[in-house]
């Protein structure tokens, strides 16, 4: 009887908690509502550095979306518009660009931005090779308010290069109080707990209409879907199918594509994965509709090389079933490249990206049924970044790859032999061939027809094993609205409001 009577009063404090912060959800909203204010939930923190043109991360560079611009930048329908710049001319030669600088912009810091900053901006990321394709600049001259780029050659990926984050050449703490162009400003940064956004004043468009942001960091999926159920938190993006499942009331779920290049990238510098049979084998073992299935309800877009849809032109849909699930054959490439009884195998993988580790756990299954015996080590994204995209210590991991711009070179300049990024160390002298074809070529008929070879290269030596485009899946809070999808990773917040 004691018993029952515990069970009972421990059901009705979990009733009385539950209601509490219910109601307690409900005031935080309110009073988010009077102050015109949001919280979006993320899942890590942004890099050590702010600093706009060395950010590595994809988190870091779709949040930050909101407080840099370039001469211009992207639209949701994958075009580019003016920013900084006004207005911009491109010679009949296709050699020479002209802009004309913004009237009256201004920097976060109330700075009048400068053909300074922007000649500044532009070198800084030529000479420090930090942003693909402005080596092929050969002249750079400006006066107050009119810049002209000079190429060595055509290219009608160029304008891409130019939504690099125009800053201040005179300002030393971009890393730490980052200040740029955008409709937001940075306000202030608490390390693993939160960053801080307000609406910039002085924007010189249209500007947002929320006045503050604060992106708020839920490692944990649990802790973020508790968040958005009690009302702490009002967006969150890159939500996993089964939680977005539990948010049936309050919240409308948006779905689009994140843009990215989800693979089981392989370190190609390592035994057995060096051998282009065995990576082939990979390929081979991969039951993508399986995938799909158990991580994400059946949405995603697969794909077959380091390509995904929204690059259109680039885009080879005739690669995606290049390797078609066939158990069999893998195990035969395998006694074939001399491990007839597998081999083992390590994914590491970053914790905090929930789909990341529920599609590793499901490729795992699989690599195990031709006798690949893996072993998934999740570690922190700090600790990922360290050990597997810096200092290439690994064997496989589960990521998703995207591009700084929308540029065919910045999702493939990556798997070139010698570039500082080419993390799964991959080294095909056809493939370097062909991208120098792209580099040299003064036709885009010719640019892009060496682009689609990289692609089919990077297929046929099964330089990683290609999954999907993942489904973007965000919760936006009801009664609020203007929630954008860009081709590129990008958050972009000055549109979303409140309604009524």
């Amino acid at each position: 009887m004691k018993k029952s009577m515990r069970i009972v009063s421990l059901l009705l404090c979990t009733v009385m908690l539950l209601t509490l912060l219910g109601g307690c959800g409900k005031k935080k909203e309110d009073d988010r509502r009077a102050t015109n204010e949001i919280v979006v939930g993320i899942s890590q923190d942004l890099d050590e550095s702010l600093d706009p043109h060395t950010l590595t991360s994809a988190g870091g560079r779709e949040l930050l979306f909101n407080v840099f611009e370039g001469l211009v930048k992207p639209t949701p329908d994958g075009e580019l518009e003016c920013a900084v710049a006004s207005s911009y001319t491109l010679s009949p030669d296709g050699l020479t660009y002209t802009f004309t600088l913004r009237d009256g912009i201004t920097f976060h810091n109330g700075k009048a931005v400068t053909m300074d900053d922007v000649v500044y901006s532009i070198e800084r990321c030529r000479d420090e090779n930090l942003v693909a394709g402005l080596d092929q600049i050969v002249g750079l001259s400006h006066t107050d308010d009119t810049l002209t780029i000079n190429l060595a050659k055509p290219n009608a990926e160029f304008l891409s290069c130019l939504t690099l984050a125009v800053i201040p050449q005179d300002y030393a703490d971009q890393a730490t109080a980052p200040v740029g162009t955008g409709p937001f400003r940075f306000v202030s940064r608490a390390a693993q707990q939160n960053i801080v956004l307000e609406r910039f004043a002085d924007y010189w468009g249209e500007g947002a209409k929320l006045d503050r942001v604060t992106y708020r960091i839920f490692e944990n999926p649990d802790a973020l879907v508790m968040a958005l159920k009690s009302g702490a938190v009002d967006l969150y993006a890159h939500l996993p199918s089964n939680y977005a499942n539990q948010l049936t009331e309050g919240f409308q779920i948006l779905e689009g594509t994140m843009n990215l290049v989800q693979a089981v990238y392989l370190n190609n510098a390592v035994e057995p994965l060096n051998n282009v049979a065995v990576r082939q084998a990979l390929c081979y073992a991969l039951d993508r509709e399986q995938i799909f299935s158990m991580t994400s309800d059946g949405r995603g877009a697969a794909l077959g090389s380091s390509m995904y849809p929204a690059f259109r032109k680039y885009f080879r849909d005739d690669l995606t079933n290049y390797y078609t699930h066939d158990p069999a054959k893998a195990k035969a490439l395998l006694a074939e490249a001399g491990y007839p009884d597998g081999f083992d195998l390590t994914i590491t993988v970053p914790s905090n990206y929930t789909q990341h580790v529920e599609t590793a756990q499901v490729v795992a299954e699989q690599f195990r049924a031709i006798g690949v015996n893996v072993t998934i080590n999740p570690v922190e994204w700090a600790t990922w970044l360290s050990d597997v995209y810096t200092n290439r210590n690994y064997e496989a991991t589960v990521i998703g790859v995207d591009a700084s711009t929308m540029t065919a070179r910045a999702m493939l300049e990556r798997f070139t032999s010698t570039a500082h990024n080419n993390f799964v160390n991959y080294s095909n002298a056809e493939y370097d061939a062909a991208f120098e074809e792209a580099l040299a070529a003064t036709n885009d008929d010719v640019q892009t027809r060496a682009y689609l070879d990289m692609e089919r290269i990077l297929t046929e030596t099964a330089a990683n094993v290609y999954i999907q485009d993942l489904a973007d899946l965000v919760a936006l809070r009801d009664g609020l609205s203007g929630y954008e999808f860009y081709p590129l990773y990008a958050m972009d917040m000055s549109k979303v409001a409140y309604t009524g």
